[in-house]
């Protein structure tokens, strides 16, 4: 019956979107009615109101309903959604503020006289909005107005001149930062979460273990990821969509002929270039390189670009009168005192300690008051030249008005979709496709386009989307980031734009074209381009990594980047050692050697001990990085034959559980029957018949389960284990051939420190025995508190924890506390003199560290290495099947 309620639910929404109801109202107001006649028809029918949803029934639909609001607006951890207004809040300025138009003119006369020249500024200059501005319809209407007609004037293919300025408007919704990847980070984040869930639940059922290992996780995906994922598809689409413009023109020069400039290439020129180019630029780089850098969240990206673009919109509203350029020109200044005075100051005003440090703070709080001042100055011209401020302030508020209005309608539908067993529905269907995984997500990929043709990206973002992504990002046989996953839909949805017949991007060229070019031309050159984006999904489908490198690159050279030791690096740093290992073993080997010659007579034994062990593990690190190797590649050698098996049975067993949950299932409406008022012993009696069917059929499932299996799945997890401990193995002895070494180091540079310490050694016998002993004890605790800070201290610290005692209860003894304040001197004396005696062997001992630092001793380190980084983020970007361990 449920079903029943799924298709009406469904149904209601496509009337009312297809009959121009509004987006915002048509979502929620589906779910709230059909919820309203689930409920209604529950309490006539079955006298339970609940009686005709799978999960829960209205009430639960109503508490999920709050909970979605409430942590669409108040929850502080999801704090993704604010970006939206500040983005769309700067490209609304940008745009009221006519830089498309002087963009589009300076590149036109500096792209033209080339083959297909002003289709390729248009594309050029498409880009640059997209990453500045990154709204459709304002970019397309803009070069429409002023694009179109010249290139119709220069005799360009109507078709082609109007696909041209279509697909470059479009590239907003890929190109970052784009309102689009910020829905669906924050869609994502919430289904990466459900996806963990079923993964783990999956897990389970599969092993019998509660505890899954962290490498096998869905990875999630913030704003900023997606930001980062999407730019090199996006550069892709750009470099296609030229291309393609470059090779008709060379084809057919009649549909994209050069156009000569007619002025001169002089200084003025140039002048004029830069000026269009380079303030859109620099807001470019300070936005996204302020995200890449890790200088500053997608937020704060999104309020660095808000005032960007104010006090660009400044200058422009003056239209070159006097006096333009001064709010930016002073915001500019100040910027860059503040980033002088951060180098040269500690700019802490709670930390002000000389009179240096004020003379710094005094300079930053002048600078920061005129880049005030500046904002102020830009954000009151922009008040009132053309009452630009309010009409952007309204359109922001409306735009996202409508955005989280839409998101939280669609919370609504999607939990009335789930509550009516639609998910599972979804899931099951997707699931019982053959070909795994990637038919699952070409049906989901051709559903996403297909429903482009009639729907907005929005309402594909927020309802599509959330039901999906669980499915196949639980998926462990293709194991994709949430990252790749939302940038190839990010694609998908851009083409929304370009479809026909409600393609937006071809709607707003329709507006501004002239009567001559007809709307089959703007369909006919829409198709190319459609087919050209297409293309570059492929690309980013079939080569993961250009998608998922620059994120995990991005976070592992940022500041909050993982230590070495993180264990989803372990293997991929593994990767890179080994190579190292190869190539530096002969000068690793002989530094080894060199060190077990050295002269370390001075040293206390147990150091001494230390440092010959660690020496030997060292020695024996190549030995068992080939123990892994061998390890690997027996394990690599099974599964190829092991893992159709594995497929086989899993699935079979996947099977049985299904048949145990409708069993389950059956047994609670035989329950619900027999204890209703009237009981229908003939229902009963068919229930009954059809778990007695559903038993056997699970009999005859178990039965095909080949005998070869558990042998089969024995040796698999023998060759895996294997290759975890030998890998465990040589992580433990690398980390125990370099720690000592480190100790030893710090111990040495700790000599002065420890003499400092050595003089207030009898000041604080003196305090002991002349203080009362509550006052002696809190001058010792302070004492050993100092000694505390310092590498390997704890045999003095013994002593003064001895003396502490003496002077604790209700007879403290100063003597004795005394005693073994005098005897922790002198095992301090003999550290003192032993650090002071390792000149040579400290030199020494630091070549040795320099040398095995980067690799022996890579997993102690607090950072990876550049190179490191990068390498380890090539291996992170491929997806890796890790299905056979489920």
């Amino acid at each position: 019956m449920e079903v029943y309620f799924l298709i009406l639910l469904i149904s209601i929404m496509v009337f009312a979107l297809t009959s121009g109801y509004p987006v915002a109202f048509a979502l929620p107001g589906s779910a709230i009615a059909t919820i309203g006649i689930a409920a209604f028809c529950g309490w006539v029918f079955e006298g339970n109101v609940d009686a005709y949803f799978v999960l829960g029934g209205p009430n639960q639909w109503l508490s999920a309903g709050v909970t979605n609001y409430r942590s669409l607006y108040w929850e502080v951890e999801r704090d993704t959604l604010i970006a939206i207004p500040l983005f769309i809040f700067m490209g609304i300025m940008l745009q009221r503020s006519r830089i498309a138009e002087d963009l589009l003119v300076a590149m036109a006369q500096l792209f033209g006289p080339i083959p297909g020249g002003l289709g390729i500024s248009v594309v050029f200059v498409g880009a640059l909005l997209a990453a500045t501005t990154g709204i459709v319809g304002a970019t397309v209407i803009a070069m429409g107005l002023i694009s179109l007609p010249a290139m119709l004037r220069n005799n360009y293919s109507k078709s082609l001149a109007c696909g041209t300025i279509c697909a470059s408007g479009t590239l907003g919704q890929i190109i970052p930062p784009s309102i689009v990847l910020i829905i669906l980070a924050d869609q994502l984040s919430s289904a990466a979460d459900q996806a963990a869930t079923m993964r783990k639940a999956e897990y389970k059922d599969a092993t019998g273990e509660f505890s899954m290992p962290g490498d096998f996780d869905v990875v999630s995906a913030s704003a900023g990821d997606m930001f980062m994922g999407a730019f090199i598809p996006g550069m892709i689409l750009v470099g296609i969509y030229m291309l393609y413009i470059l090779v008709s023109a060379l084809i057919k020069p009649e549909t994209a002929p050069p156009v000569p400039f007619e002025g001169k290439y002089d200084h003025r020129f140039i002048a004029q270039i830069l000026l269009a180019l380079v303030p859109p630029l620099a807001l470019i780089f300070i936005v996204l390189g302020s995200i890449i850098l890790g200088v500053a969240t997608v937020n704060q990206a999104g309020a660095i670009g808000a005032v960007g673009a104010m006090l660009m919109g400044s200058y422009r509203l003056m239209d070159g009168k006097p006096r333009a350029y001064y709010p930016a020109a002073l915001s500019i200044g100040s910027v860059i005192v503040i980033i002088i005075l951060l180098n040269f100051f500690d700019l802490n005003i709670k930390d002000i300690n000389s009179t240096r440090d004020a003379i710094g703070v005094g300079i930053a709080l002048i600078a920061v008051a005129v880049l005030i001042f500046a904002i102020a100055w830009a954000t009151l011209r922009s008040y009132r030249i053309e009452n630009t401020l309010h009409g952007v302030m309204m359109d922001t508020a409306k735009t996202t008005s409508m955005v989280f209005i839409i998101l939280l309608g669609a919370a609504m539908l999607t939990t009335a979709f789930r509550g009516f067993g639609g998910e599972e529905l979804v899931k099951d269907h997707l699931t019982a496709l053959p070909g795994g995984f990637w038919t699952q997500f070409i049906v989901v990929m051709a559903v996403i386009f297909f429903l482009g043709f009639f729907l907005d990206f929005l309402e594909i973002a927020v309802v599509v989307v959330p039901i999906v992504a669980p499915i196949l990002l639980a998926d462990p046989s293709a194991n994709v980031t949430a990252v790749w996953f939302g940038v190839m839909v990010g694609l998908n949805i851009q083409t929304s734009f370009l479809t026909p017949p409600f393609g937006f991007a071809l709607f707003y060229l329709r507006g501004v074209a002239p009567k001559e070019v007809k709307t089959t031309h703007i369909y006919k050159g829409a198709v190319a381009f459609i087919i050209l984006q297409l293309t570059g999904l492929a690309v980013a489908g079939v080569f993961p990594s250009l998608i998922n490198y620059l994120p995990n690159k991005t976070y592992l050279v940022s500041e909050t980047a993982p230590p070495p030791s993180n264990p989803r690096l372990q293997e991929c740093l593994e990767d890179d050692l080994f190579a190292e290992y190869d190539r530096r073993e002969q000068e690793l080997r002989q530094s080894i050697d060199r060190m077990q010659t050295a002269n370390m007579s001075f040293l206390p034994d147990e150091y001494r001990e230390r440092l010959n062990e660690s020496y030997q593990l060292a020695g024996d690190t190549f030995g068992l990085v080939e123990a892994v190797r061998v390890a690997e590649r027996k394990f690599d050698e099974y599964t190829p034959g092991y893992r159709p098996l594995h497929v086989q049975v899993r699935g079979v067993q996947k099977a049985v559980r299904k048949l145990a949950d409708d069993i389950d299932e059956l047994n609670q409406q035989r329950q619900r029957i027999a204890f209703s008022d009237n009981v229908d012993q003939s229902r009963i009696d068919k229930i009954l018949e059809r778990i007695t069917q559903l038993k056997r059929e699970q009999k005859e499932l178990e039965a095909g389960i080949p005998d070869t299996w558990e042998p089969a799945r024995a040796e698999f997890l023998t060759l895996a284990k294997a290759e975890k401990m030998a890998r465990l193995k040589y992580r433990q002895n690398a980390d125990d051939s370099y720690a000592i070494v480190g100790t030893v180091q710090k111990m040495i540079s700790q000599s002065d420190a420890l003499t400092a310490l050595q003089q207030k050694i009898d000041p604080l016998i003196e305090q002991v025995r002349q203080l009362p002993a509550d006052d002696g004890l809190d001058v010792l605790k302070a004492y050993e508190n100092d000694l505390d800070r310092l590498t390997e201290t704890h045999r003095i610290s013994s002593k003064l924890s001895r003396a502490k005692r003496a002077l604790r209860g209700n007879t403290p003894d100063k003597e004795e506390a005394v005693a073994n304040i005098m005897a922790a001197a002198e095992i301090l004396q003999f550290e003192i003199e032993w650090r002071q005696r390792a000149g040579q062997f400290a030199t020494e001992l630091q070549t040795y560290d320099q040398t095995i630092a980067n690799t022996l001793g890579m997993r102690m380190q607090q950072r990876l290495t550049r190179d490191q980084a990068e390498s380890i983020a090539s291996c992170l970007a491929v997806h890796k099947d890790v299905s056979l361990h489920f």
